[in-house]
């Protein structure tokens, strides 16, 4: 592509009060509107004085802006251009924003954890959002990422396990065979904070939740987790709600004694890195193996809080690092990673399953490239309202798409945000009507159409 005029040929001036940049977000944010977030944010939160007043247009403001891309409050300026305010209503100013969430109660923020979860549950019932087949597990992710911070001012800051000084963010993630991941339960803790402290509690809501909004009967479900969690809090929480858990198991000497007691034919090839399919023998040729043993987790307690279960192992060679220089080794050495389970999965398959487990660090991945690139306040429980904002607006950008079935309901939330959101469009008006006009031969316009026509022809929440 080549410019196509000169600077002296092109002139340039922001006076059209008629355009828009964003004109994804008149159905997004008709969406919302039908799932009930302005309502249910004005029924549960209480900020207290004006900072309050108005609680749901400001959490659909901040959600809208979040969608849109901004990672600030100065962001939220975004709102507020051109024909913005012929399409919505209440484009409040960044700093009447940043007042609202800096008025916020660590109770406040328990109250729009609760709008977030009553959300999430509204989309899932407007949308194929968390689908799920009989005899499939429903898998539940629960991880923990460092959201970097500079300065000493901010509020809970602190050097965690990465090192890096920031705050600690705790995530709930459900995803099944069919449906990409949507955040049911998040929290904010202090960067210094262990992996696990509170999850157990996080566990318990995230199950509700789920429950809730399979109508009371979650079916199947699963919950993986990294070694950090790997501790009876945790496992007893999802034990009473019913799931059924799949989480790294460190290796402490009752661990190592279970692998050792491992016999040596049982281990069978897996699907793994470089592994070839062998057609003939209908198998897969691969270095590293599986196996299985039964297993009692926490055997120094109680004999009433032990769980019972199974331990599946994966095993490795070791790389021989003189291997080039013609010394073999007299015999092979293995790297064990192993898990601990409940689930009535097959050894293969279980493994298998568990290893999808990466899928979260997706999403922390993807949070961090929009509304978490920022922690944007000092003062901590505005942070932390600010992160269940994010989970919303995470939640409302996969919810578009797949309202929509056009092929995007996997896609990340730039590529969403891209193809559908920040669209440019010009408002006009005909018979007391608005009518947007978009770009010409865009390139996704089935899929902006679909959406819109699925949304508005959908009766709103009453």
């Amino acid at each position: 592509m080549e410019l196509s005029h000169t600077g002296a040929s092109l002139s340039v001036s922001f006076d059209e009060p008629n355009l828009v940049s964003a004109a994804g977000l008149v159905p997004v944010m008709g969406l919302a509107l039908a799932a009930g977030l302005g309502d249910l944010a004005d029924e549960w939160l209480s900020v207290p004085t004006d900072k309050g007043a108005n609680a749901g247009r400001k959490v659909a403001s901040l959600v809208a802006g979040m969608v849109a891309g901004a990672d600030s409050i100065d962001d939220m300026a975004l709102l507020r251009h051109g024909g913005m305010g012929r399409l919505f209503k209440a484009c409040y100013a960044p700093s009447t924003l940043g007042s609202f969430l800096r008025s916020f109660t660590f109770g406040h923020v328990r109250q729009l954890d609760a709008v977030a979860s009553r959300f999430l549950r509204n989309l899932a019932a407007k949308t194929p959002l968390i689908g799920g087949r009989a005899g499939e597990y429903t898998l539940v992710d629960v991880d923990d990422t460092i959201i970097e911070v500079h300065g000493y001012k901010k509020q809970g800051s602190g050097y965690g396990y990465s090192g890096v000084r920031g705050l600690n963010a705790l995530l709930a993630t459900v995803s099944t065979k069919d449906t990409a991941p949507v955040i049911l339960a998040q929290r904010l803790r202090k960067g210094s904070a262990g992996s696990p402290r509170g999850a157990a509690r996080l566990v318990a809501d995230t199950l509700a939740t789920l429950k809730r909004i399979h109508g009371g009967a979650a079916g199947e479900v699963l919950l993986r987790a990294d070694s950090a969690f790997y501790g009876y809090a945790t496992v007893n929480a999802a034990a009473k709600a019913g799931a059924a858990v799949s989480i790294t198991a460190r290796m402490d000497p009752a661990i190592r004694k279970a692998i050792a007691g491992i016999g040596e034919d049982t281990w069978q090839p897996i699907q793994y890195t470089d592994a070839v399919f062998d057609e003939a023998s209908d198998r897969w040729i691969s270095a590293a193996e599986v196996a299985e043993t039964p297993f009692s987790a926490f055997s120094s307690r109680k004999q009433g809080e032990r769980v019972p279960g199974r331990l599946v192992v994966r095993r490795i060679p070791d790389l021989n690092p003189h291997a080039g220089a013609g010394q073999p080794t007299i015999f092979t050495t293995y790297r064990f990673h192993a898990f601990f389970t409940t689930g009535t999965l097959d050894t293969v398959s279980a493994d298998k399953t568990h290893r999808g487990h990466a899928i979260i660090e997706q999403i922390n991945a993807d949070l961090k490239s929009s509304a978490l690139a920022h922690l944007p306040s000092g003062v901590f429980t505005a942070n932390a309202a600010w992160l269940a904002l994010a989970a919303m607006a995470f939640n409302l950008t996969r919810a578009a798409p797949t309202a929509a079935g056009n092929g995007l309901a996997k896609a990340r939330t730039a590529t969403v945000r891209r193809k559908l959101i920040s669209v440019p469009a010009r408002i006009a008006s005909s018979a007391r009507k608005l009518r947007l006009h978009l770009p010409a031969d865009w390139p996704w316009e089935n899929a902006w159409t679909d959406l819109s026509n699925r949304i508005f022809t959908q009766p709103a929440k009453t």
